[in-house]
């Protein structure tokens, strides 16, 4: 009985008390900026990343037992052919998975990662790493010809994004933690614990600084080790003799084999590009398009097999010299469009692999035919095979440093770093000439997200206009040396407009031509004589960014700013400091603008971020927004007036003179000026 009335309290209440208390600690530790916090962090995303590893590649194997063994015993009567069916069977799981619950997860995953560390502050959805482990593992498994190392970047990054927002912890170290997740997948699936650093700072991240590479290094360990515990600690592929430079006359002919990587790499990037967009204008159910990629690469996989899965099979044999050279030759086009193939129809795996198989098959094809015709001082077709690997990995990813470093690790063979070496650097140089896009940040340009020189979009918002100098010195052709040179002494000018009568631009003239002239003793010269005549130049209503393109490429000073309505008359100078001081003050200004965009970007395939007035004549004048007929896959983002900043609705009016910004792609552009500029007489 309990009469007295009288409450005790259990003797377990103060410990449950003690351990909520030190988990509140914990947790305030590690959100707070004591880097030891972060480098807890970091050890904990590798070993997640070393797990996801473990069980992705278990997941993998179990796929391909029930997929094709399965199937095999299901359909006895197709004998060899039952193989066509194998893959579209993935793709009949893969596609509705993706479709319906993640659809980050399809495709190779590394550019979404990319994504989000650049413009989503490393924010992923945690979900993404389920789906996009159990999508990739059976297509994978089912012989969709693609690689592991893309979904497991990702699921590791996916990982690294979830603990950071959990934590609640800044943009800042959340990317760091997508980056040590990276790092930790490709270091715990290749067995490569210095490339996973690499290939996370050099693709990922962007940023070799100190902090970021400790992170990095300590999450890559981290995984490798669990990888070592589960999986052994063997190299990815087994060399079965040591291969070296046996003469010097070989380096002419792997600098070869580096431009043919180059154009390979190139030429699988268009491929692969290609087929997304043929899949992507097909009218036919989303979540069903990988069955029609499945049986297209089924239907290759019969007569070569070794397109199906990751292929690292094949890889080994092409390191060994066991595959005849017709077949090598043959596997470099088969590979090349079946993982384009599977990617392009939607479904989910790397291009990391597909680009080693790729570059074995090139090597070892062209190191037979070398070693063929000069076999006293070239090696065995093997050795060209481990150098094709990283040349068109190199000149796909544009990564160079990640494919030496990678091929050591997965080889175990560092006899041949000469060759590897000039072969990557001429496929990566190579493939850069051709274009400055790689596999990975193609994917995101497509999408209108600029990555290349991680130019912020919002300059595509801000004309030239509002960031030039309005104040600047014109002088006249004949204008002396000698004055030109005390003006620039008394003021900060680095550079002077030279116009003719009718104020027109003919030239301009720089601290540096008149330094150059008194040099050679030519005070007497005129402005005419020593000035760089036709200059490069922009116009005021264009955008910034491509101002800024100019700027860079040409490595001027300044830009001379022409009136578009006025042919050579010059209204302003405009320099690289103009327009970060532009940048930053419309930045402050238009924070949600900025903010806007930010989202918006990428939710219309190819768009990019362009900037209209309403013209006081157009359709557009005193109508409300939701009455304009725009141009399909068009986005309102914001509308300037004045000195204030809209974010429209439907029953916004606009007014003569105000600036729209518009998400939209370049072919509609024509189409959306239409609506706010002034109608033609043929209008």
């Amino acid at each position: 009985m309990t009469g007295s009335g009288t409450k005790t309290t259990p003797k377990s209440a103060p410990r449950s008390h003690s351990r909520k208390r030190a988990v509140v600690m914990l947790l305030d530790y590690l959100r707070s900026p004591a880097p030891a916090g972060m480098v807890a962090l970091a050890v904990v995303v590798g070993i997640g990343a070393g797990y996801g590893a473990v069980v992705f590649r278990w997941l993998i194997s179990t796929a391909h037992y029930v997929f094709f063994g399965g199937m095999q015993a299901a359909l006895p009567w197709l004998g060899r052919y039952y193989v066509i069916l194998v893959p579209a069977a993935g793709g009949l799981l893969v596609g509705p998975l993706i479709y319906f619950f993640a659809r980050e997860a399809k495709g190779h995953g590394v550019p979404e990662v990319m994504l989000a560390v650049m413009h989503d502050g490393g924010r992923i959805r945690p979900r993404v790493s389920v789906v996009k482990s159990l999508a990739s593992a059976i297509c994978i498994g089912s012989g969709g010809s693609a690689g592991r190392e893309g979904p497991i970047v990702q699921i590791g990054s996916a990982l690294g994004s979830t603990l950071g927002q959990v934590l609640r912890l800044s943009e800042e170290r959340v990317r760091l933690l997508v980056a040590c997740g990276a790092a930790g997948g490709i270091s715990a699936t290749f067995n490569a614990p210095i490339a996973g650093v690499l290939f996370a700072l050099e693709v990922i991240l962007r940023d070799f600084s100190a902090r970021s590479f400790a992170l990095v290094v300590l999450s890559s360990v981290s995984s490798v080790v669990i990888s070592h515990i589960y999986l052994g600690d063997q190299p990815a592929f087994q060399i079965a003799q040591v291969y070296a430079l046996v003469s010097a006359w070989e380096l002419p002919l792997y600098f070869v084999l580096g431009l043919m990587a180059g154009l390979v790499a190139r030429a699988f990037i268009y491929v692969l590009y290609r087929a997304e967009d043929l899949f992507e204008d097909w009218r036919f159910p989303e979540y069903l398009k990988p069955v029609a990629g499945g049986l297209l690469v089924g239907t290759i996989g019969v007569r070569y097999p070794q397109v199906f899965g990751v292929g690292y099979e094949a890889i080994d044999g092409a390191l060994a010299g066991q595959i005849a050279m017709a077949l090598l030759w043959t596997l470099v086009l088969a590979k090349l469009f079946s993982t384009s193939i599977t990617i392009g129809s939607g479904g989910s795996g790397g291009v990391f692999a597909p680009s080693l198989f790729i570059g074995a098959m090139l090597g070892g094809a062209f190191g037979n035919l070398v070693h063929g015709a000069l076999p006293g001082i070239t090696a065995a077709g093997g050795a060209y095979a481990l150098v094709g690997m990283g040349a068109v990995f190199a000149g796909a990813a544009h990564a160079p440093m990640t494919a030496i470093i990678i091929l050591f690790e997965m080889t175990g063979d560092y006899r041949i770093i000469g060759p590897l070496m000039i072969a990557t650097v001429v496929s990566s140089l190579l493939s850069e000439f051709i274009s400055r896009k790689s596999i990975y940040t193609l994917k995101l340009i497509r999408r209108g997200v600029d990555v290349i020189g991680a130019r912020p979009d919002l300059l595509d918002t801000i004309p030239v206009s509002e960031a030039m100098s309005r104040e600047f010195e014109a002088i006249r052709p004949e204008r002396p040396v000698a004055e030109i040179l005390d003006s620039f002494v008394r003021g900060d000018a680095s550079s002077m407009i030279v116009v003719d009568e009718e104020g027109h631009l003919v030239g301009i003239v720089s601290r540096s031509n008149v330094e150059q002239a008194v040099l050679q003793e030519q005070e007497e010269a005129a402005a005419g004589d020593v000035m760089t005549p036709k200059p490069v130049t922009c116009f005021a209503d264009e955008s910034l960014t491509l101002a800024l393109q100019r700027l860079s490429s040409l490595d001027v000073a300044a830009l001379p700013v022409l009136d578009a309505d006025h042919g050579m008359q010059v209204v302003g100078m405009l320099g690289r400091r103009h327009v970060l001081a532009a940048y930053q003050r419309i930045r402050a200004q238009r924070p949600e603008v900025a903010a806007r965009i930010d989202r918006l970007q990428g939710s219309v395939p190819g768009a990019r971020v362009f900037e209209v007035v309403v013209h006081p004549d157009s359709p557009a004048a005193n109508q409300e927004v939701r009455s304009l007929s725009l141009p399909p896959d068009s986005i309102f983002v914001a509308v300037r007036r004045e000195e204030r900043t809209l974010i429209p609705r439907g029953d916004t009016v606009l007014q003569p003179g105000d600036r729209v910004i518009a998400l939209t792609d370049r072919e509609r552009l024509g189409e959306l000026q239409k609506v706010f500029s002034r109608p033609s007489k043929q209008d």
